[in-house]
């Protein structure tokens, strides 16, 4: 019986190490040009059911097809003619990938070329990735600020998953400490992110953002200058003084007017005391000349009843 078994085992493991082969991938050229096929042709187990995908510059599948390998384990497949470059087809690198569906972890993985010519040049197939972050310039201490973080591959927005892509994105405090802000991200769109971040002390923070994907690195940084107070509130108070100043202002022109009516009250009635006193002056000179009058004509008649006083005297003593 023990030999029985071990027989059958060593029968079993031919056929396994032929059901179990590696998955090879390969493509008929590096670079292509609007027109031209994309072959794709291969070695896997046999009868195996191959998945080929077809990955843009922005990690988006494009193009998904699934094929049966040869009893001999050989394959081969024309994917698709490369078409006119578009928007959503732009030139730059793609990724070839063929998923082996016996063996789920096996998948073999090829980089080409999309291009407007596909010449005999030395031209670059490999990925890479281009990163900017955007930080406020200014922001204060309690108040809660947003970084935006954006990654891109030949033009087109990539990444979804902010963990794996902003894996050590960090953030350089005012004392020199260093603040992991990695987990903090959250994802806006495909290649945007953004995180909230709130300071607890006055200086320069500098955001350090690091982006990894396919074996590419990109780094960008951006500094926000903390303020005690925020500068909006310094520009509201600010606001609200020039608009005291204004209400000020406009209850001096108001007082200035008044004044300068009382001030012409005042003129309007010197004018009329002037106009009063010269009436007075008038009526004085009036009375002084009345007097005058008065004067030469009473002293003739006080003269004449004095003579006739006198006579009245004189016959008065004759008569005794």
């Amino acid at each position: 019986m023990k030999c029985y078994i071990l027989l059958m085992v060593l029968l079993l493991v031919p056929f396994v190490s032929m059901s179990y082969a590696d998955l090879e991938l390969y493509t008929n050229s590096k670079v292509y040009t609007t027109g031209q096929p994309l072959f794709v042709f291969g070695q896997t187990s046999p009868h195996d059911s191959v998945v080929i995908r077809v990955l843009g510059p922005d990690d988006a599948i494009i193009r998904f097809d699934q094929i049966t390998a040869e009893p001999d384990g050989s394959y081969q497949y024309i994917v698709l003619t490369w078409p006119e470059a578009t928007v959503t087809f732009p030139y730059g690198t793609y990724t070839i990938e063929a998923i082996s569906t016996q063996q789920s972890d096996e998948s073999s993985l090829i980089n080409v070329r999309f291009a407007e010519s596909s010449e005999l040049v030395e031209t670059p197939v490999e990925r890479s990735i281009q990163m900017l972050i955007f930080a406020p310039d200014m922001a204060a201490v309690g108040d809660t600020l947003r970084v935006f973080v954006q990654t891109t591959s030949d033009g087109l927005l990539v990444g979804n998953n902010p963990d794996s892509l902003l894996g050590t994105t960090h953030v350089h405090l005012p004392d020199d400490t260093v603040h992991d802000i990695s987990d903090s991200f959250e994802a806006l769109h495909r290649g945007l992110f953004y995180a909230d971040y709130t300071p607890h002390q006055e200086g320069t923070y500098v955001f350090h953002a690091v982006a990894f994907s396919q074996g590419t690195i990109s780094h960008g940084s951006a500094a926000t200058t903390v303020l005690k107070q925020d500068i909006g509130d310094i520009s509201d108070q600010i606001i609200h003084l020039n608009t005291i100043l204004a209400e000020t202002s406009t209850e001096l022109e108001q007082l200035k007017a008044e004044v300068s009516e009382f001030k012409g009250t005042l003129e309007q009635a010197s004018d009329r005391i002037d106009t009063s006193v010269t009436s007075v002056s008038e009526s004085v000179s009036n009375i002084e000349e009345a007097s005058s009058q008065l004067n030469s004509i009473f002293f003739p008649v006080v003269a004449l009843i004095g003579v006739i006083v006198a006579l009245q005297i004189a016959t008065l003593a004759r008569s005794r």
